[in-house]
């Protein structure tokens, strides 16, 4: 299974000089949990960095620090890890492995950001197959079942 047939292509997205409020707001705007911070080059969005809701409770609200004094370029993720659009699933999935983390931006040939794929989506994708794979078995005992009658 491809990327390309997984990922969500509504990605929430924010410019790298916003403060964490806009950032926070953004996110509650959206309904999501993280916000891939771009540049704009020839028109498209280039992932620079990624920024979650955790980011802003332990590097901005535990510390006390004003979320109006802090942009999203000092609290993102710089150079996140991404996947590309025609990467299989298991990749994707080692690479949230090997990288700790639990979102990825997916991106496409020119490095342009095409979407976003999370974990829940992946585990979403997995669950579809394993339900698949056990249909196929129930059919599979139906007709053997019913060659012996």
């Amino acid at each position: 299974m491809r990327i390309a047939e997984i990922c969500s292509r509504d990605v929430a997205c924010i410019g790298t000089t916003a403060s964490i409020r806009v950032a926070a707001l953004d996110m509650r705007r959206h309904h999501v949990g993280c916000l891939v911070a771009i540049d704009c080059r020839d028109a498209e969005r280039i992932p620079r960095g990624i920024i979650t809701d955790r980011d802003i409770a332990i590097e901005v609200t535990a510390m006390g620090i004003d979320p109006e004094s802090v942009t999203v370029a000092d609290v993102m993720a710089r150079s996140p890890a991404t996947c590309g659009e025609n990467d299989k699933l298991f990749d994707a999935i080692d690479t949230m492995r090997v990288r700790g983390v639990r979102r990825l931006p997916v991106v496409g040939v020119r490095g342009q950001l095409v979407g976003i794929i999370s974990a829940g989506d992946i585990n979403e994708a997995l669950g579809m197959c394993v339900r698949e794979l056990w249909q196929a078995g129930s059919r599979s005992r139906a007709r053997e079942s019913e060659g012996r009658q």
